[in-house]
């Protein structure tokens, strides 16, 4: 009986500190965003004073080649302006009122470009880059002169990711699982430290093939999947960073788990 008992305790043990010794990071999606401007650095600075890992960062280009943060490839539902980034300089887009939808206290707030995230960022959180329309040089150029390079992931599509390889090994991108055949395929040709997920393509059968090349498991949780169950679920599957919409409860959940 009591060798039974011992057992059971040197299990519960070694399950304790297998839970305690994997770490979860968590990705502030676009920022703090429920309560301050999308993508706007109110939005960044929240996350980092909640813990956040990563910040993810949505870039676009300008007319006249400023990279700036924008999820949208328009301005009318973040801002008090009209039209498309590409086609606006970026006087035109720092004109704009980036904060006033989000409540009188953030008015004011303008679009950020990618240099002063990076600045804001450096030695504080990483950042989880989300290429929307720039260039691989572009980027590379911009996170290398920030000494960012061992902070960021870059997420994008193969093509870019070849590119960005290609420009400095060292960076390192991720790419969207999609399916067992195409997560072969880019690990085949980017051998990638870390794969992205969303809710379509978060099975077992794709994150096997992803662990099974040692790179890392990023999921998106937001919508109906960003609670502590879907946070949890997650995990049990095979998750080690979370994209979450609710970071400082997410960061919160981890901590009293020991997963940081």
């Amino acid at each position: 009986m009591c060798f039974i008992l011992i057992v059971i305790i040197a299990l519960l043990i070694t399950a304790a500190s297998a839970a305690q010794s994997r770490r979860i990071v968590a990705i502030a999606h676009r920022g703090e965003h429920l309560h301050h401007p999308e993508n706007t650095l109110p939005a960044f600075e929240e996350a980092i004073r909640l813990g956040a890992d990563f910040i993810e960062v949505d870039i676009q280009t300008s007319a006249d080649g400023e990279l700036v943060v924008s999820h949208d490839a328009t301005v009318e539902r973040c801002t008090n302006g009209h039209g498309r980034i590409s086609e606006m300089t970026f006087a035109q887009l720092e004109s704009l009122d980036a904060g006033i939808q989000a409540g009188a206290e953030f008015a004011g707030t303008r679009i950020p470009t990618f240099d002063q995230v990076l600045t804001l960022a450096h030695g504080k959180v990483g950042i989880y880059v989300d290429v929307k329309n720039a260039a691989a040089q572009d980027v590379a150029a911009h996170i290398e002169a920030h000494g960012m390079t061992e902070s960021v992931v870059i997420y994008c599509g193969l093509n870019l990711a070849k590119e960005i390889q290609r420009r400095n090994p060292k960076l390192k991108v991720m790419p969207e699982s999609n399916s067992v055949e195409h997560a072969r395929t880019v690990i085949e040709q980017l051998q990638p430290k870390v794969v992205a997920f969303g809710a379509r393509d978060f099975t077992p059968e794709i994150v096997a093939v992803v662990k099974q090349a040692n790179a890392l498991v990023y999921v998106d949780r937001m919508g109906l999947t960003d609670t502590p169950d879907g946070w949890q679920s997650a995990i049990e599957r095979g998750a080690d960073g979370i994209q979450t919409d609710r970071p400082g409860e997410l960061v919160e959940y981890l901590r009293r788990r020991g997963y940081r």
